[in-house]
């Protein structure tokens, strides 16, 4: 579908752009939100008329942004979740996820869309994003993901967790005895066989 932006969209163009953009994308997001107009002769002179009102709408929407860049910067994004002995998450944080708690613990309210970060977090540890607070304002953040406080503060120290490295040692070993008795069971037998028929002669 061929549309004419009214703002600035990352990846697709800024207001007054004249684009083509899959149907459902155009009608499902963009136009619903105001955010672009169906391409006619008589929308691109409707357009025109509004170029500067919808400039200047820009420029406070991003203007506003700018004024949230430090809060989201100081957010402390830490997340407690379940997780087994693996690391691996018992569920997933997703975009949805990071945006409540920017809006719990920084007061700044964004929808999932705005929150940069592809596949959901599956496993423990510390992830970089972004938030897109405006196309032109993006703020870089990481997100914290632990079972605990106490792995909260290591990760946040820079440490890296490990996760059933116990477990997976004393399996090698168990498995290293139980392959020595085998072998030592084997070599007996074999020899036993070899003293054998010498006995009954």
């Amino acid at each position: 579908m061929k549309i004419i932006l009214t703002e600035k969209i990352t990846g697709l163009g800024t207001i007054g752009d004249t684009v083509e953009v899959k149907t459902g994308y155009a009608r499902n997001y963009l136009l619903p939100n105001n955010k672009a107009l169906r391409w006619s002769r008589e929308n691109v002179a409707l357009f025109e008329a509004k170029k500067a009102e919808l400039q200047a709408r820009h420029e406070n929407a991003r203007k506003s942004a700018e004024s949230k860049v430090d809060a989201v910067k100081n957010a402390k994004m830490y997340m407690i979740r379940q997780a087994g002995d693996t690391g691996q998450l018992y569920g997933s944080v997703s975009s949805r996820d990071i945006a409540r708690t920017l809006k719990e613990i920084a007061n700044v309210e964004i929808s999932s869309a705005q929150v940069m970060l592809g596949s959901p977090i599956k496993s423990v540890g510390a992830f970089d994003t972004k938030i897109a607070l405006h196309p032109d304002v993006i703020v870089p953040i990481k997100v914290y993901v632990a079972r605990t406080n106490d792995e909260i503060e290591a990760l946040v120290a820079g440490k890296v967790l490990t996760f059933g490295t116990k477990k997976v040692e004393e399996a090698e070993t168990k498995e290293e005895v139980k392959a020595e008795a085998t072998e030592e069971k084997s070599e007996a037998v074999a020899e036993s066989e070899k003293t054998e028929p010498a006995e009954e002669k």
